[in-house]
């Protein structure tokens, strides 16, 4: 399970998350989740219950997270940045029975109905519990719009039985909502198995993590991107993950790796870019802990890997991965990198390009990519149709357009719908943008 991959007793004196000025070792991390299960126990949930979290990256946000999956319940990450809106559809889309909830958070999406939202908390007719942290600054009232709330500090808990942990790492375990770009979110059901694959493929293909490696993500837990930088990459492998609660402002990550010295950073291209204009600025960043970067999200510009590389020193692999995916499956790789491109195909995936006809292309031509790994999640939940369409004979359709050159590169060309034929020829908004910017 993936309580007993994170908590051998071995670690227990190690630092597992720096958090807030605060060393947090595996000992104190195992307890706080135990704590967590107990308390959910209590409250009556039980094997396949679907648990939201919606918390901000901290040390309540992981052990929430596992002690959820580790009684059998299935976790529900919710982004603290969506609209509230967007927020009580997922809640009442995967008909969560408890949610965990950060006390400045909870007054706004569970307060009752005339706040002027489409949809009101009262519509949450599964949900019965709420788990308040306050974090010793918030008092917790006994109710939000008539759903019972504790505190979730001293909530009241009940002892695990011989069962925990839970173990079956093909049961469903966690459900994480993509971003809803293209209609409502939808929910990837995930197992616990698909997070050990992840850490099987691109954690030892391209992170290669060593001893001392501190990990910092600008990406949140609550996104598959996030979850894995921050969350299982490290502390399956007995190091530490440098948690922030704060938005990831070119301030606030300069700080960071001030005071935590990570060498492992995540992020995405417009926070690379951020702070390389604020480097430019004049406020300059301190990245001499760094060993590697990493860039996933959408396709990371070559001229700013290129300058990043330039100004700092350190080489930024770009990557792809999705939500159904869970994590990475091209990535560029150290002392291999061609800036502008995804990076190769990862051990343990397959890909295929398939034209707007249904036929495989040829090398060098452009088509849809579809990909096959045994991290893909089983489905979307309660939406066979549209699990019908994505999810294919074992294979996922990513709606992204690519091309593999003769080296094995892999070369983001756009989104399917985002593409054009003005002359015959399939062009993206990517190529087009990419001349633009040279």
């Amino acid at each position: 399970s993936l309580f007993d991959r994170i908590y051998p007793p071995e670690r227990a004196a190690r630092v597992a998350v720096v958090y807030e000025q605060r060393e947090i070792t595996y000992e104190e991390l195992r307890a706080a989740t135990v704590r967590a299960s107990e308390a959910l126990r209590a409250l009556g949930i039980s094997e396949g219950n679907r648990v939201a979290i919606l918390l901000n990256d901290s040390l309540e946000f992981i052990a929430s997270f596992v002690g959820a999956i580790s009684i059998g319940a299935i976790a529900v990450p919710i982004n603290m940045a969506l609209r509230k809106d967007d927020q009580l559809f997922i809640l009442k889309d995967c008909g969560a029975r408890a949610a965990i909830v950060e006390a400045t958070a909870v007054r706004t999406i569970f307060q009752p109905a005339g706040d002027g939202s489409d949809r009101a908390a009262e519509s949450l007719q599964n949900l019965q519990q709420l788990l308040v942290v306050g974090r010793g600054k918030e008092s917790v009232r006994s109710s939000y719009a008539g759903i019972t709330a504790h505190s979730f500090e001293s909530a009241p808990r009940k002892t695990l039985g011989v069962e925990f942990p839970f173990g079956n790492e093909s049961a469903p375990a966690f459900i994480l909502y993509t971003s809803g770009s293209t209609g409502e979110p939808k929910g990837a059901v995930h197992r616990q198995a698909d997070i050990f694959y992840t850490n099987e493929t691109f954690c030892r293909e391209v992170l290669r993590l060593r001893e001392g490696d501190r990990i910092f993500s600008s990406s949140r837990l609550p996104f598959a991107y996030g979850l894995g930088n921050s969350f299982t990459f490290p502390l399956l492998n007995s190091l530490t993950t440098i948690l922030c609660r704060e938005k990831p402002t070119p301030e606030v990550i300069a700080r960071v790796f001030q005071e935590y010295r990570p060498t492992i950073f995540f992020g995405v291209p417009v926070v690379y870019r951020m702070l390389l204009e604020s480097h430019r600025g004049g406020n300059a960043l301190e990245t001499s802990s760094l060993r590697l970067c990493v860039s996933a999200g959408e396709a990371l510009p070559a001229m700013m890997g290129e300058d990043w590389q330039r100004a700092f020193g350190v080489e930024v692999l770009d990557g792809i991965g999705s939500t159904e995916m869970l994590h990475m499956f091209m990535s560029n790789h150290e002392g291999d990198v061609r800036y502008g491109s995804s990076g190769k195909l990862l051990t343990g995936y397959e890909a295929r390009l398939i034209d707007h006809d249904g036929v495989a292309t040829q090398m060098g031509e452009v088509g849809n990519l579809w990909i096959r790994g045994g991290s893909a999640a089983v489905g979307y939940w309660q939406r066979p149709e549209t699990t019908a369409e994505t999810f294919v004979d074992g294979w996922v359709r990513t709606g992204d357009l690519y091309r593999c050159d003769r080296d094995e590169f892999w070369w983001h060309m756009g989104r399917s719908d985002d593409c054009f034929k003005p002359t015959g020829q399939w062009v993206s908004p990517v190529e087009v943008e990419g001349v633009l910017l040279r």
